[in-house]
């Protein structure tokens, strides 16, 4: 295990927080729909990856309080991008279904955010993108841990 708490590893840990912080920041920008919240985003992409999901569900997956992603819920479905159904085996409970509406917009954005960074990628060398095509599966590991 890394000693993470100085010398080479935790200046390490400081340059993949910081560069993945400003990747992100640059890849917000490439949004297709400015109405959209960050957070709406996210839901719709979990929604995405992860199919129907309670309220509840979605709020542990995106780490948001219950009352929160209520709300969330609430602005999506007047939006007409996610669908509030009766839950199949408890009726107290809805299901939250992203429309065909949001997965075009999702397809789109992907497309954008692909190109933009597709565009930096071509600023790499060949062993500069081998590294960082074997770091990917890493970054998607550390994303959802």
């Amino acid at each position: 295990m890394p000693d993470l708490s100085h010398g080479d590893d935790a200046a390490a840990v400081n340059a993949l927080r910081s560069a993945v912080m400003r990747l992100s920041r640059r890849l917000k920008h490439q949004r297709v729909d400015e109405s959209l919240s960050p957070t709406e985003m996210s839901v719709l992409g979990t929604l995405a990856r992860c199919g129907r999901a309670t309220p509840g569900e979605l709020a542990r997956k995106e780490h948001v309080q219950p009352p929160s992603m209520t709300r969330i819920v609430a602005l999506l479905e007047a939006k007409g991008l996610v669908r509030l159904e009766p839950h199949p085996d408890d009726r107290r409970q809805k299901v939250v279904t992203q429309t065909e509406r949001a997965e075009a917009m999702l397809e789109e954005s992907r497309r954008k955010r692909n190109a933009f960074l597709a565009s930096l990628v071509e600023e790499l060398d060949e062993d500069e993108w081998a590294t960082l095509r074997a770091a990917a599966p890493v970054l998607e590991k550390l994303a959802h841990v």
